[in-house]
C-alpha cells in the first residue's frame, strides 16, 4: 500500500537543550530487567489490583503477566492495535485501541465494549487514532485522539507534517464526549495530577506537555506545563510519589529539528525515504523522566546500554518502574 502524502507546515522548534545530546543520565538508569512477552510491541503497561502486569501487543491481544512474568495469560483480544491501558475501577480495563477506539475490556470474561468506537464521531469529528488515557476517581475518562490525518502505521508522517490535528477529549460517566483541547501536535500520553486539579497531555510533535485545569478559578484554562523537553514524549502516568512520569521514546533528532523551519520539500524527501532508512534515524535509548507540578524535571533516568529501547509507556509501582515499548518484545523493570 502506498504511503500517504504529507503537507509539511514550516515551524521553528526551540533549540534542543544540552541534555538531549547526552546518552546517559547522571547517575545512569539501573540496568533494566526484561520480562519477555509472547508478542511484539507492549506499548503501555498497567499494574492491576493483584499486582499483575497488563499490556497489549501488536496483534490485538491483551496479556496479563504474573509471578514476575513466569506466567502469561491472554485475557482478551481487541481485534485492533491496543496502545494505552488503564484500570477503570470496576474490575475492567480501559484500552485505547488505535483502530477500535476507546474500549472497556473485561479481563475475566474477555468481553470488549466500545465506549467510543474508532472512526465514530467524538465531539464533532471522528475518533481517528485513540492513543492514551487517564481515569478520574469518579469514572471520568480523559483520552487522546493523536491525529486526524494518519493511522498508527504512519505516525511518523504526522510528526513530519506538523499539522496539529491532535485532540484531548473527555468522556463523562454519562457517556457524553467533549473536546478539551485541539490543535495538538500528535496528542499522546495523558495523566491526572494526584489531586485531580488538572489533566496533562503530551504533545509528541512539539516536545512539550500541556495541562488543562479542572478545578478552581482556572477551570478550563490550558497552559504549557513543561516545554522544550530533551526527548520525544510518549505515554505518561501518575506515580505513587505524585509526580508525572513521562516516557521519552527517543532523544531529539537534530536532523528533523533542522528541516522543520526550512522548505517543506526537505521533509517530503525524508518521508519518501525507504522505511528501513527512516528507522535508522532512530536513536536507541531507554529513557524516562518525572516532572512535578511546576513542570520541572525532578527524576531523570536514561541508559544507552543495549537490551531495550523506544520506551513508550511507564508505570511506577511498589519501588519499581515498569516500561513498555512500541518496538520490543518485553516489559522492562527498573528498581528505583
Amino acid at each position: 500500500m502506498a504511503r500517504p502524502t504529507i503537507q509539511p507546515v514550516v515551524w521553528q522548534p526551540p533549540a534542543a537543550p544540552e541534555r538531549s545530546r547526552q546518552a546517559d543520565s547522571a547517575p545512569p538508569m539501573p540496568a533494566p530487567r526484561v520480562l519477555a512477552v509472547n508478542g511484539v510491541g507492549p506499548e503501555d503497561v498497567v499494574v492491576d489490583e493483584q499486582g499483575r502486569l497488563v499490556t497489549g501487543v501488536a496483534d490485538g491481544r491483551i496479556l496479563r503477566l504474573s509471578d514476575e512474568g513466569r506466567r502469561i495469560d491472554q485475557v482478551a483480544e481487541t481485534g485492533g492495535r491496543p496502545l494505552g491501558v488503564e484500570l477503570l475501577g470496576d474490575g475492567r480495563l480501559l484500552v485505547c485501541d488505535a483502530e477500535r477506539g476507546l474500549l472497556a475490556v473485561d479481563p475475566e470474561g474477555g468481553s470488549v465494549e466500545p465506549l467510543v468506537a474508532g472512526r465514530a464521531m467524538a465531539a464533532g469529528r471522528p475518533l481517528w487514532l485513540c492513543n492514551n488515557s487517564a481515569v478520574a476517581r469518579d469514572g471520568t475518562v480523559f483520552f487522546t485522539d493523536s491525529t486526524q490525518r494518519f493511522g498508527l502505521e504512519h505516525y511518523v508522517a504526522d510528526l513530519l507534517e506538523h499539522g496539529g490535528t491532535g485532540r484531548l477529549l473527555r468522556r463523562d460517566v454519562s457517556g457524553e464526549v467533549t473536546e478539551l483541547l485541539d490543535g495538538l501536535q500528535f496528542a499522546n500520553g495523558v495523566a491526572l495530577s494526584a489531586d485531580e486539579s488538572y489533566v496533562a497531555v503530551a504533545e509528541t510533535g512539539a516536545y512539550r506537555i500541556r495541562r488543562v485545569w479542572l478545578t478552581g478559578s482556572d477551570t478550563g484554562r490550558s497552559e504549557v506545563l513543561a516545554d522544550n523537553l530533551p526527548g520525544i514524549p510518549d505515554n505518561m502516568s501518575t506515580g505513587e510519589d505524585g509526580l508525572l512520569w513521562v516516557a521519552l521514546a527517543s532523544p531529539r533528532n537534530p536532523v528533523l529539528d533542522w528541516t522543520a523551519p526550512r522548505h517543506p520539500l526537505l521533509r517530503k524527501a525524508t518521508w519518501a525515504m525507504p522505511p528501513a532508512l527512516l528507522t535508522k534515524l532512530e536513536v536507541r535509548t531507554t529513557w524516562v523522566v518525572a516532572i512535578d507540578g511546576t513542570g520541572a524535571i525532578v527524576r531523570d533516568l536514561q541508559t544507552s546500554a543495549p537490551g531495550y529501547h523506544m520506551v513508550t509507556g511507564v508505570r511506577q509501582h511498589d519501588g519499581k518502574l515498569y516500561l513498555g515499548s512500541l518496538r520490543e518484545q518485553g516489559i522492562a523493570v527498573i528498581d528505583l
